[in-house]
């Protein structure tokens, strides 16, 4: 079992930036995959950004290319999202989720408004 819990969020203008947090405990050992994903309102639950743990290999969306970065500090077992340039669409509710043995586990999620 992985446990994710997930920090961060807030309301911030159009420009400015937030960085989240996503603190894992229990079988962390087992966590061989890591991500970002959001869904805002009305709209399907999207991938963000992606972190192979072992590799610190890391992917992006479209969207957030350029803007995003996601990175791990192992020794605090915690994944991050720097959030840069801000834009209104990034409004969501943004989830953590990390894979391990093939099964995903999902943290609750944190609110990023982003308006003027």
């Amino acid at each position: 079992q992985v446990q994710l819990v997930e920090s961060g969020g807030g309301l911030v203008q159009p420009g400015e930036s937030l960085r989240l947090s996503c603190a894992a405990s229990g079988s962390i050992f087992s966590i061989n995959v890591m991500g970002w994903y959001r869904q805002a309102p009305g709209k399907e639950r999207e991938w963000v950004a992606v972190i192979i743990t072992s590799t610190g290999a890391t992917n992006y969306a479209d969207p957030v290319k350029g803007r995003f970065t996601i990175s791990r500090d192992n020794a605090k077992n915690t994944m991050y999202l720097q959030m840069n340039s801000l834009k209104p669409e990034d409004t969501a509710v943004y989830y953590c989720r990390a894979t391990a043995d093939g099964y995903p586990y999902w943290g609750r999620g944190t609110q990023v408004t982003v308006s003027s």
